[in-house]
């Protein structure tokens, strides 16, 4: 498969690009000398699509079959500037980035309907779509350079303003920068930094 010039295989058990995947990719604020964050990455496709444009990407994602994915899919673009790495959010980074980007778990998921594996990772949002969400923001704004931006993709069924007001409490501008009405809701992206 191709997605603006970049090759890619999808694999067994791991969130394949969509519509979220696109919007994101389609919108990148990437600039040349970036250090790049993308947390889950799944196929590795936005990282791809970044590192083409800057300096470097680590790329993370909790599921072990992204991390074989994304690898595949960075050794078929031949890049070099991508790192990939086993973590649940950053759990596992240190350092600081000039650019972190999220295609966040958004949807709304019951205890019910809840499956404990490592695909379903890729979506479930818990209870009201946002139990992720709520994490990855509690913890990205530490690992942001100086003048830094958060790129996070969710639903308008995961409460939008929710992550706007969360970001404006931790010091950060926001806004939704992008938006793609898909059956019934709407896919965000919601862009923030450094105000």
């Amino acid at each position: 498969m191709n997605y603006d010039g970049v090759e890619f295989n999808e694999c067994e058990e791991v969130y394949p690009p969509a519509e979220d995947t696109f919007l994101l990719i389609d919108n990148l604020m990437v600039q040349s000398g970036y250090d790049v964050l993308e947390i889950g990455t799944g196929t590795g496709l936005v990282s791809i699509c970044a590192s083409l444009k800057c300096s470097s990407v680590t790329s993370t994602d909790i599921n072990p079959y992204a991390i074989k994915c994304a690898e595949a899919n960075i050794k078929l673009n031949n890049r070099d500037n991508i790192t990939v790495i086993k973590s649940d959010l950053f759990d596992n980074i240190n350092g600081k980035y000039d650019l972190i980007l999220f295609n966040t778990p958004y949807l709304p998921v019951t205890d019910e309907e809840h499956v404990d594996d490592e695909y379903s990772k890729a979506w479930d949002g818990g209870e009201n779509g946002r139990e992720v969400i709520d994490k990855f923001l509690k913890q990205a704004p530490q690992y942001l350079k100086e003048n830094g931006t958060i790129q996070l993709v969710q639903s308008s069924l995961s409460d939008n303003e929710k992550t706007i007001q969360t970001l404006k409490k931790l010091g950060l501008k926001a806004e939704i920068t992008a938006i793609e009405h898909i059956f019934f809701e709407d896919i965000t992206l919601i862009t923030a930094y450094k105000a």
